[in-house]
């Protein structure tokens, strides 16, 4: 199935029926794909054909929802990009996936046009207004391509095309575009859906970036069901999120651990407070598990799904809820239809408690990275099998005897100190046990006695807690060589566009410091 067929079923099935909310936007699903539907006329009027790359550079609006459909019904390749974006990197993915189009909001044309001045390729563009600002040469009215007729297009597309063209964060240089079909993208959602249980009655929040594919997912999966989707433009004003929870009935609600971590304090908040709540879930990172421990006491009726995943396969693992108690620092089990395990360096399966490299069968892994075989063969290697290749992840992993999985770290994020690896993962997980601290990283920097030292960035919910103190929690919980040599405090954590803490950004900032 290709995924705009998700928009197009759900509309025979249930027309009428509250697809989307953005804002005072309602949209059935018959008007959602309807729109779609137009929007992608005026797409292939502009000369977009099958396979074209085409940007959707806008925040979490209903225009953004329909633009990714209306890309897909023509035949072309979604291209999601965050609205944070600089007009450098903007320039760099135009050029990259040799875009044919950017579909645009009037106030990110500036950058839009600075790309263009940067990278100067013939686009096709359709931009929304804004405050009356004049949308120039070349560039379509968003709202007029709405308006227009919907006419059939017969793209002959399947679905091993690629649906999504996802970029990396660019955390370890320029961004990588991960290659996705159809069948991946269907593959990775029918999986998800079937472990959260989700129906057709679900209304599902999201506030994290369409750009971001926990939060792109989030709007395909609703669709696919035939759920609602409540789309938000971010979780800086959490009060006003939990006021729209409640009036929409929300049932759903992924966030991540830099959300959690508001959410726990926030002192005001009483045991089930948002009663509609069937179900919370995180990725992204890891929670620490006295998170969940107080995400479970504040939401007595959601159940919490802890996962593991990563743009190139989109989701890993999760641990089911009825193993929470017994095993709350694991990330769980493999999802439906997915094979998971842990190998040496010669890609030899290692034994429980041993530390190796997480390996991801199941077709959902992606296809590659878009222009970039070294990058990709270092990711997707020969499997088992000799007609297939699997996803090596760069991630450490262990697993316990009955085979659940645990996140250690990082492959490039160890630190060597004293002669001894240190997961920076253990540390934190320390640290954000206890209950002043409310977030924290570790990193290791050049000591020239120690190797690296390890050093913690933590943010406070106690303002009265001192360095002295966080010490002497660590020393009670780790071993002498995983005690932090020194503690920095920080109003709050550097992190990548989609709201993750970044372990290489905190290492600049003290780099710079020195």
């Amino acid at each position: 199935m290709r995924v705009e067929q998700f928009l197009e079923n759900s509309a025979r099935l249930h027309g009428t029926k509250t697809a989307l909310v953005a804002g005072d936007k309602r949209l059935s699903y018959a008007q959602f794909d309807a729109a779609a539907g137009r929007l992608a006329s005026s797409l292939a009027a502009g000369g977009i054909v099958r396979n074209d790359r085409v940007l959707v550079f806008m925040n979490n609006c209903w225009e953004a929802a329909v633009a990714l459909f209306a890309i897909l019904k023509a035949g072309a390749t979604a291209v999601p990009v965050n609205p944070s974006t600089k007009a450098d990197k903007l320039a760099y993915m135009i050029g990259n996936c040799e875009a044919a189009g950017i579909l645009t909001q009037g106030k990110l044309l500036p950058v839009v046009s600075e790309a263009r001045n940067i990278e100067p390729r013939k686009l096709f563009i359709a931009s929304t207004t804004f405050r009356g600002t004049a949308l120039g040469e070349g560039i379509a009215d968003f709202e007029a391509c709405l308006a227009g007729a919907e006419t059939h297009i017969n793209h002959c597309g399947i679905d091993v095309d690629l649906a999504l063209l996802i970029y990396t964060s660019g955390s370890t240089g320029r961004p990588k575009g991960v290659m996705m079909t159809h069948r991946n993208v269907e593959a990775a959602a029918t999986s998800i859906t079937t472990y959260l249980e989700n129906t057709v009655d679900d209304i599902i929040l999201n506030v994290l970036p369409l750009a971001f594919d926990y939060g792109l997912y989030q709007l395909l999966m609703a669709v696919k069901l035939g759920a609602t989707i409540v789309l938000e433009a971010s979780f800086a004003f959490p009060q006003a999120i939990f006021d729209r929870i409640r009036e929409e009935g929300v049932t759903g609600f992924p966030l991540v651990p830099t959300m959690a971590a508001m959410i726990l304090q926030m002192r005001d908040l009483e045991p089930d407070f948002l009663p509609s709540l069937r179900y919370i879930t995180n990725t992204a990172a890891a929670l620490p598990p006295a998170h969940i421990a107080r995400l479970r006491e504040l939401f007595p009726r959601a159940t919490v799904y802890s996962m593991y995943g990563l743009t190139e396969c989109k989701r890993c693992t999760y641990l089911p809820p009825a193993e929470l108690d017994r095993r709350p620092g694991s990330v769980g089990i493999a999802i439906p239809n997915t094979e998971a395990f842990v190998v040496d360096d010669d890609g030899q399966r290692v034994p429980p408690g041993v530390s190796g490299e997480l390996v991801i069968r199941g077709p959902h892994v992606m296809q590659g990275y878009w222009r970039n075989d070294e990058a990709t063969n270092k990711m997707l290697r020969p499997g088992p099998n000799p007609w297939e290749k699997v996803l090596y992840t760069g991630d450490l992993f262990r697993t316990d005897e009955e085979g659940f999985l645990y996140f250690v770290g990082r492959k490039d994020d160890i630190i060597k100190t004293r002669g001894e690896k240190v997961a920076p993962k253990e540390v934190e997980t320390v640290l954000h046990a206890h209950p002043g601290i409310a977030e924290a990283v570790v990193i290791g920097l050049p000591d020239p006695v120690l190797g690296q030292a390890i050093v913690a960035l933590v943010v406070l919910s106690d303002p009265a807690l001192t360095e002295r103190d966080i010490i002497r929690h660590c020393a009670a919980h780790l071993e002498d060589f995983m005690v932090p040599r020194l503690i920095e405090f920080r109003d709050e954590l550097p992190k990548t566009d989609t709201g993750k803490v970044s372990r290489r950004l905190a290492a600049e900032t003290l780099e710079a410091a020195e």
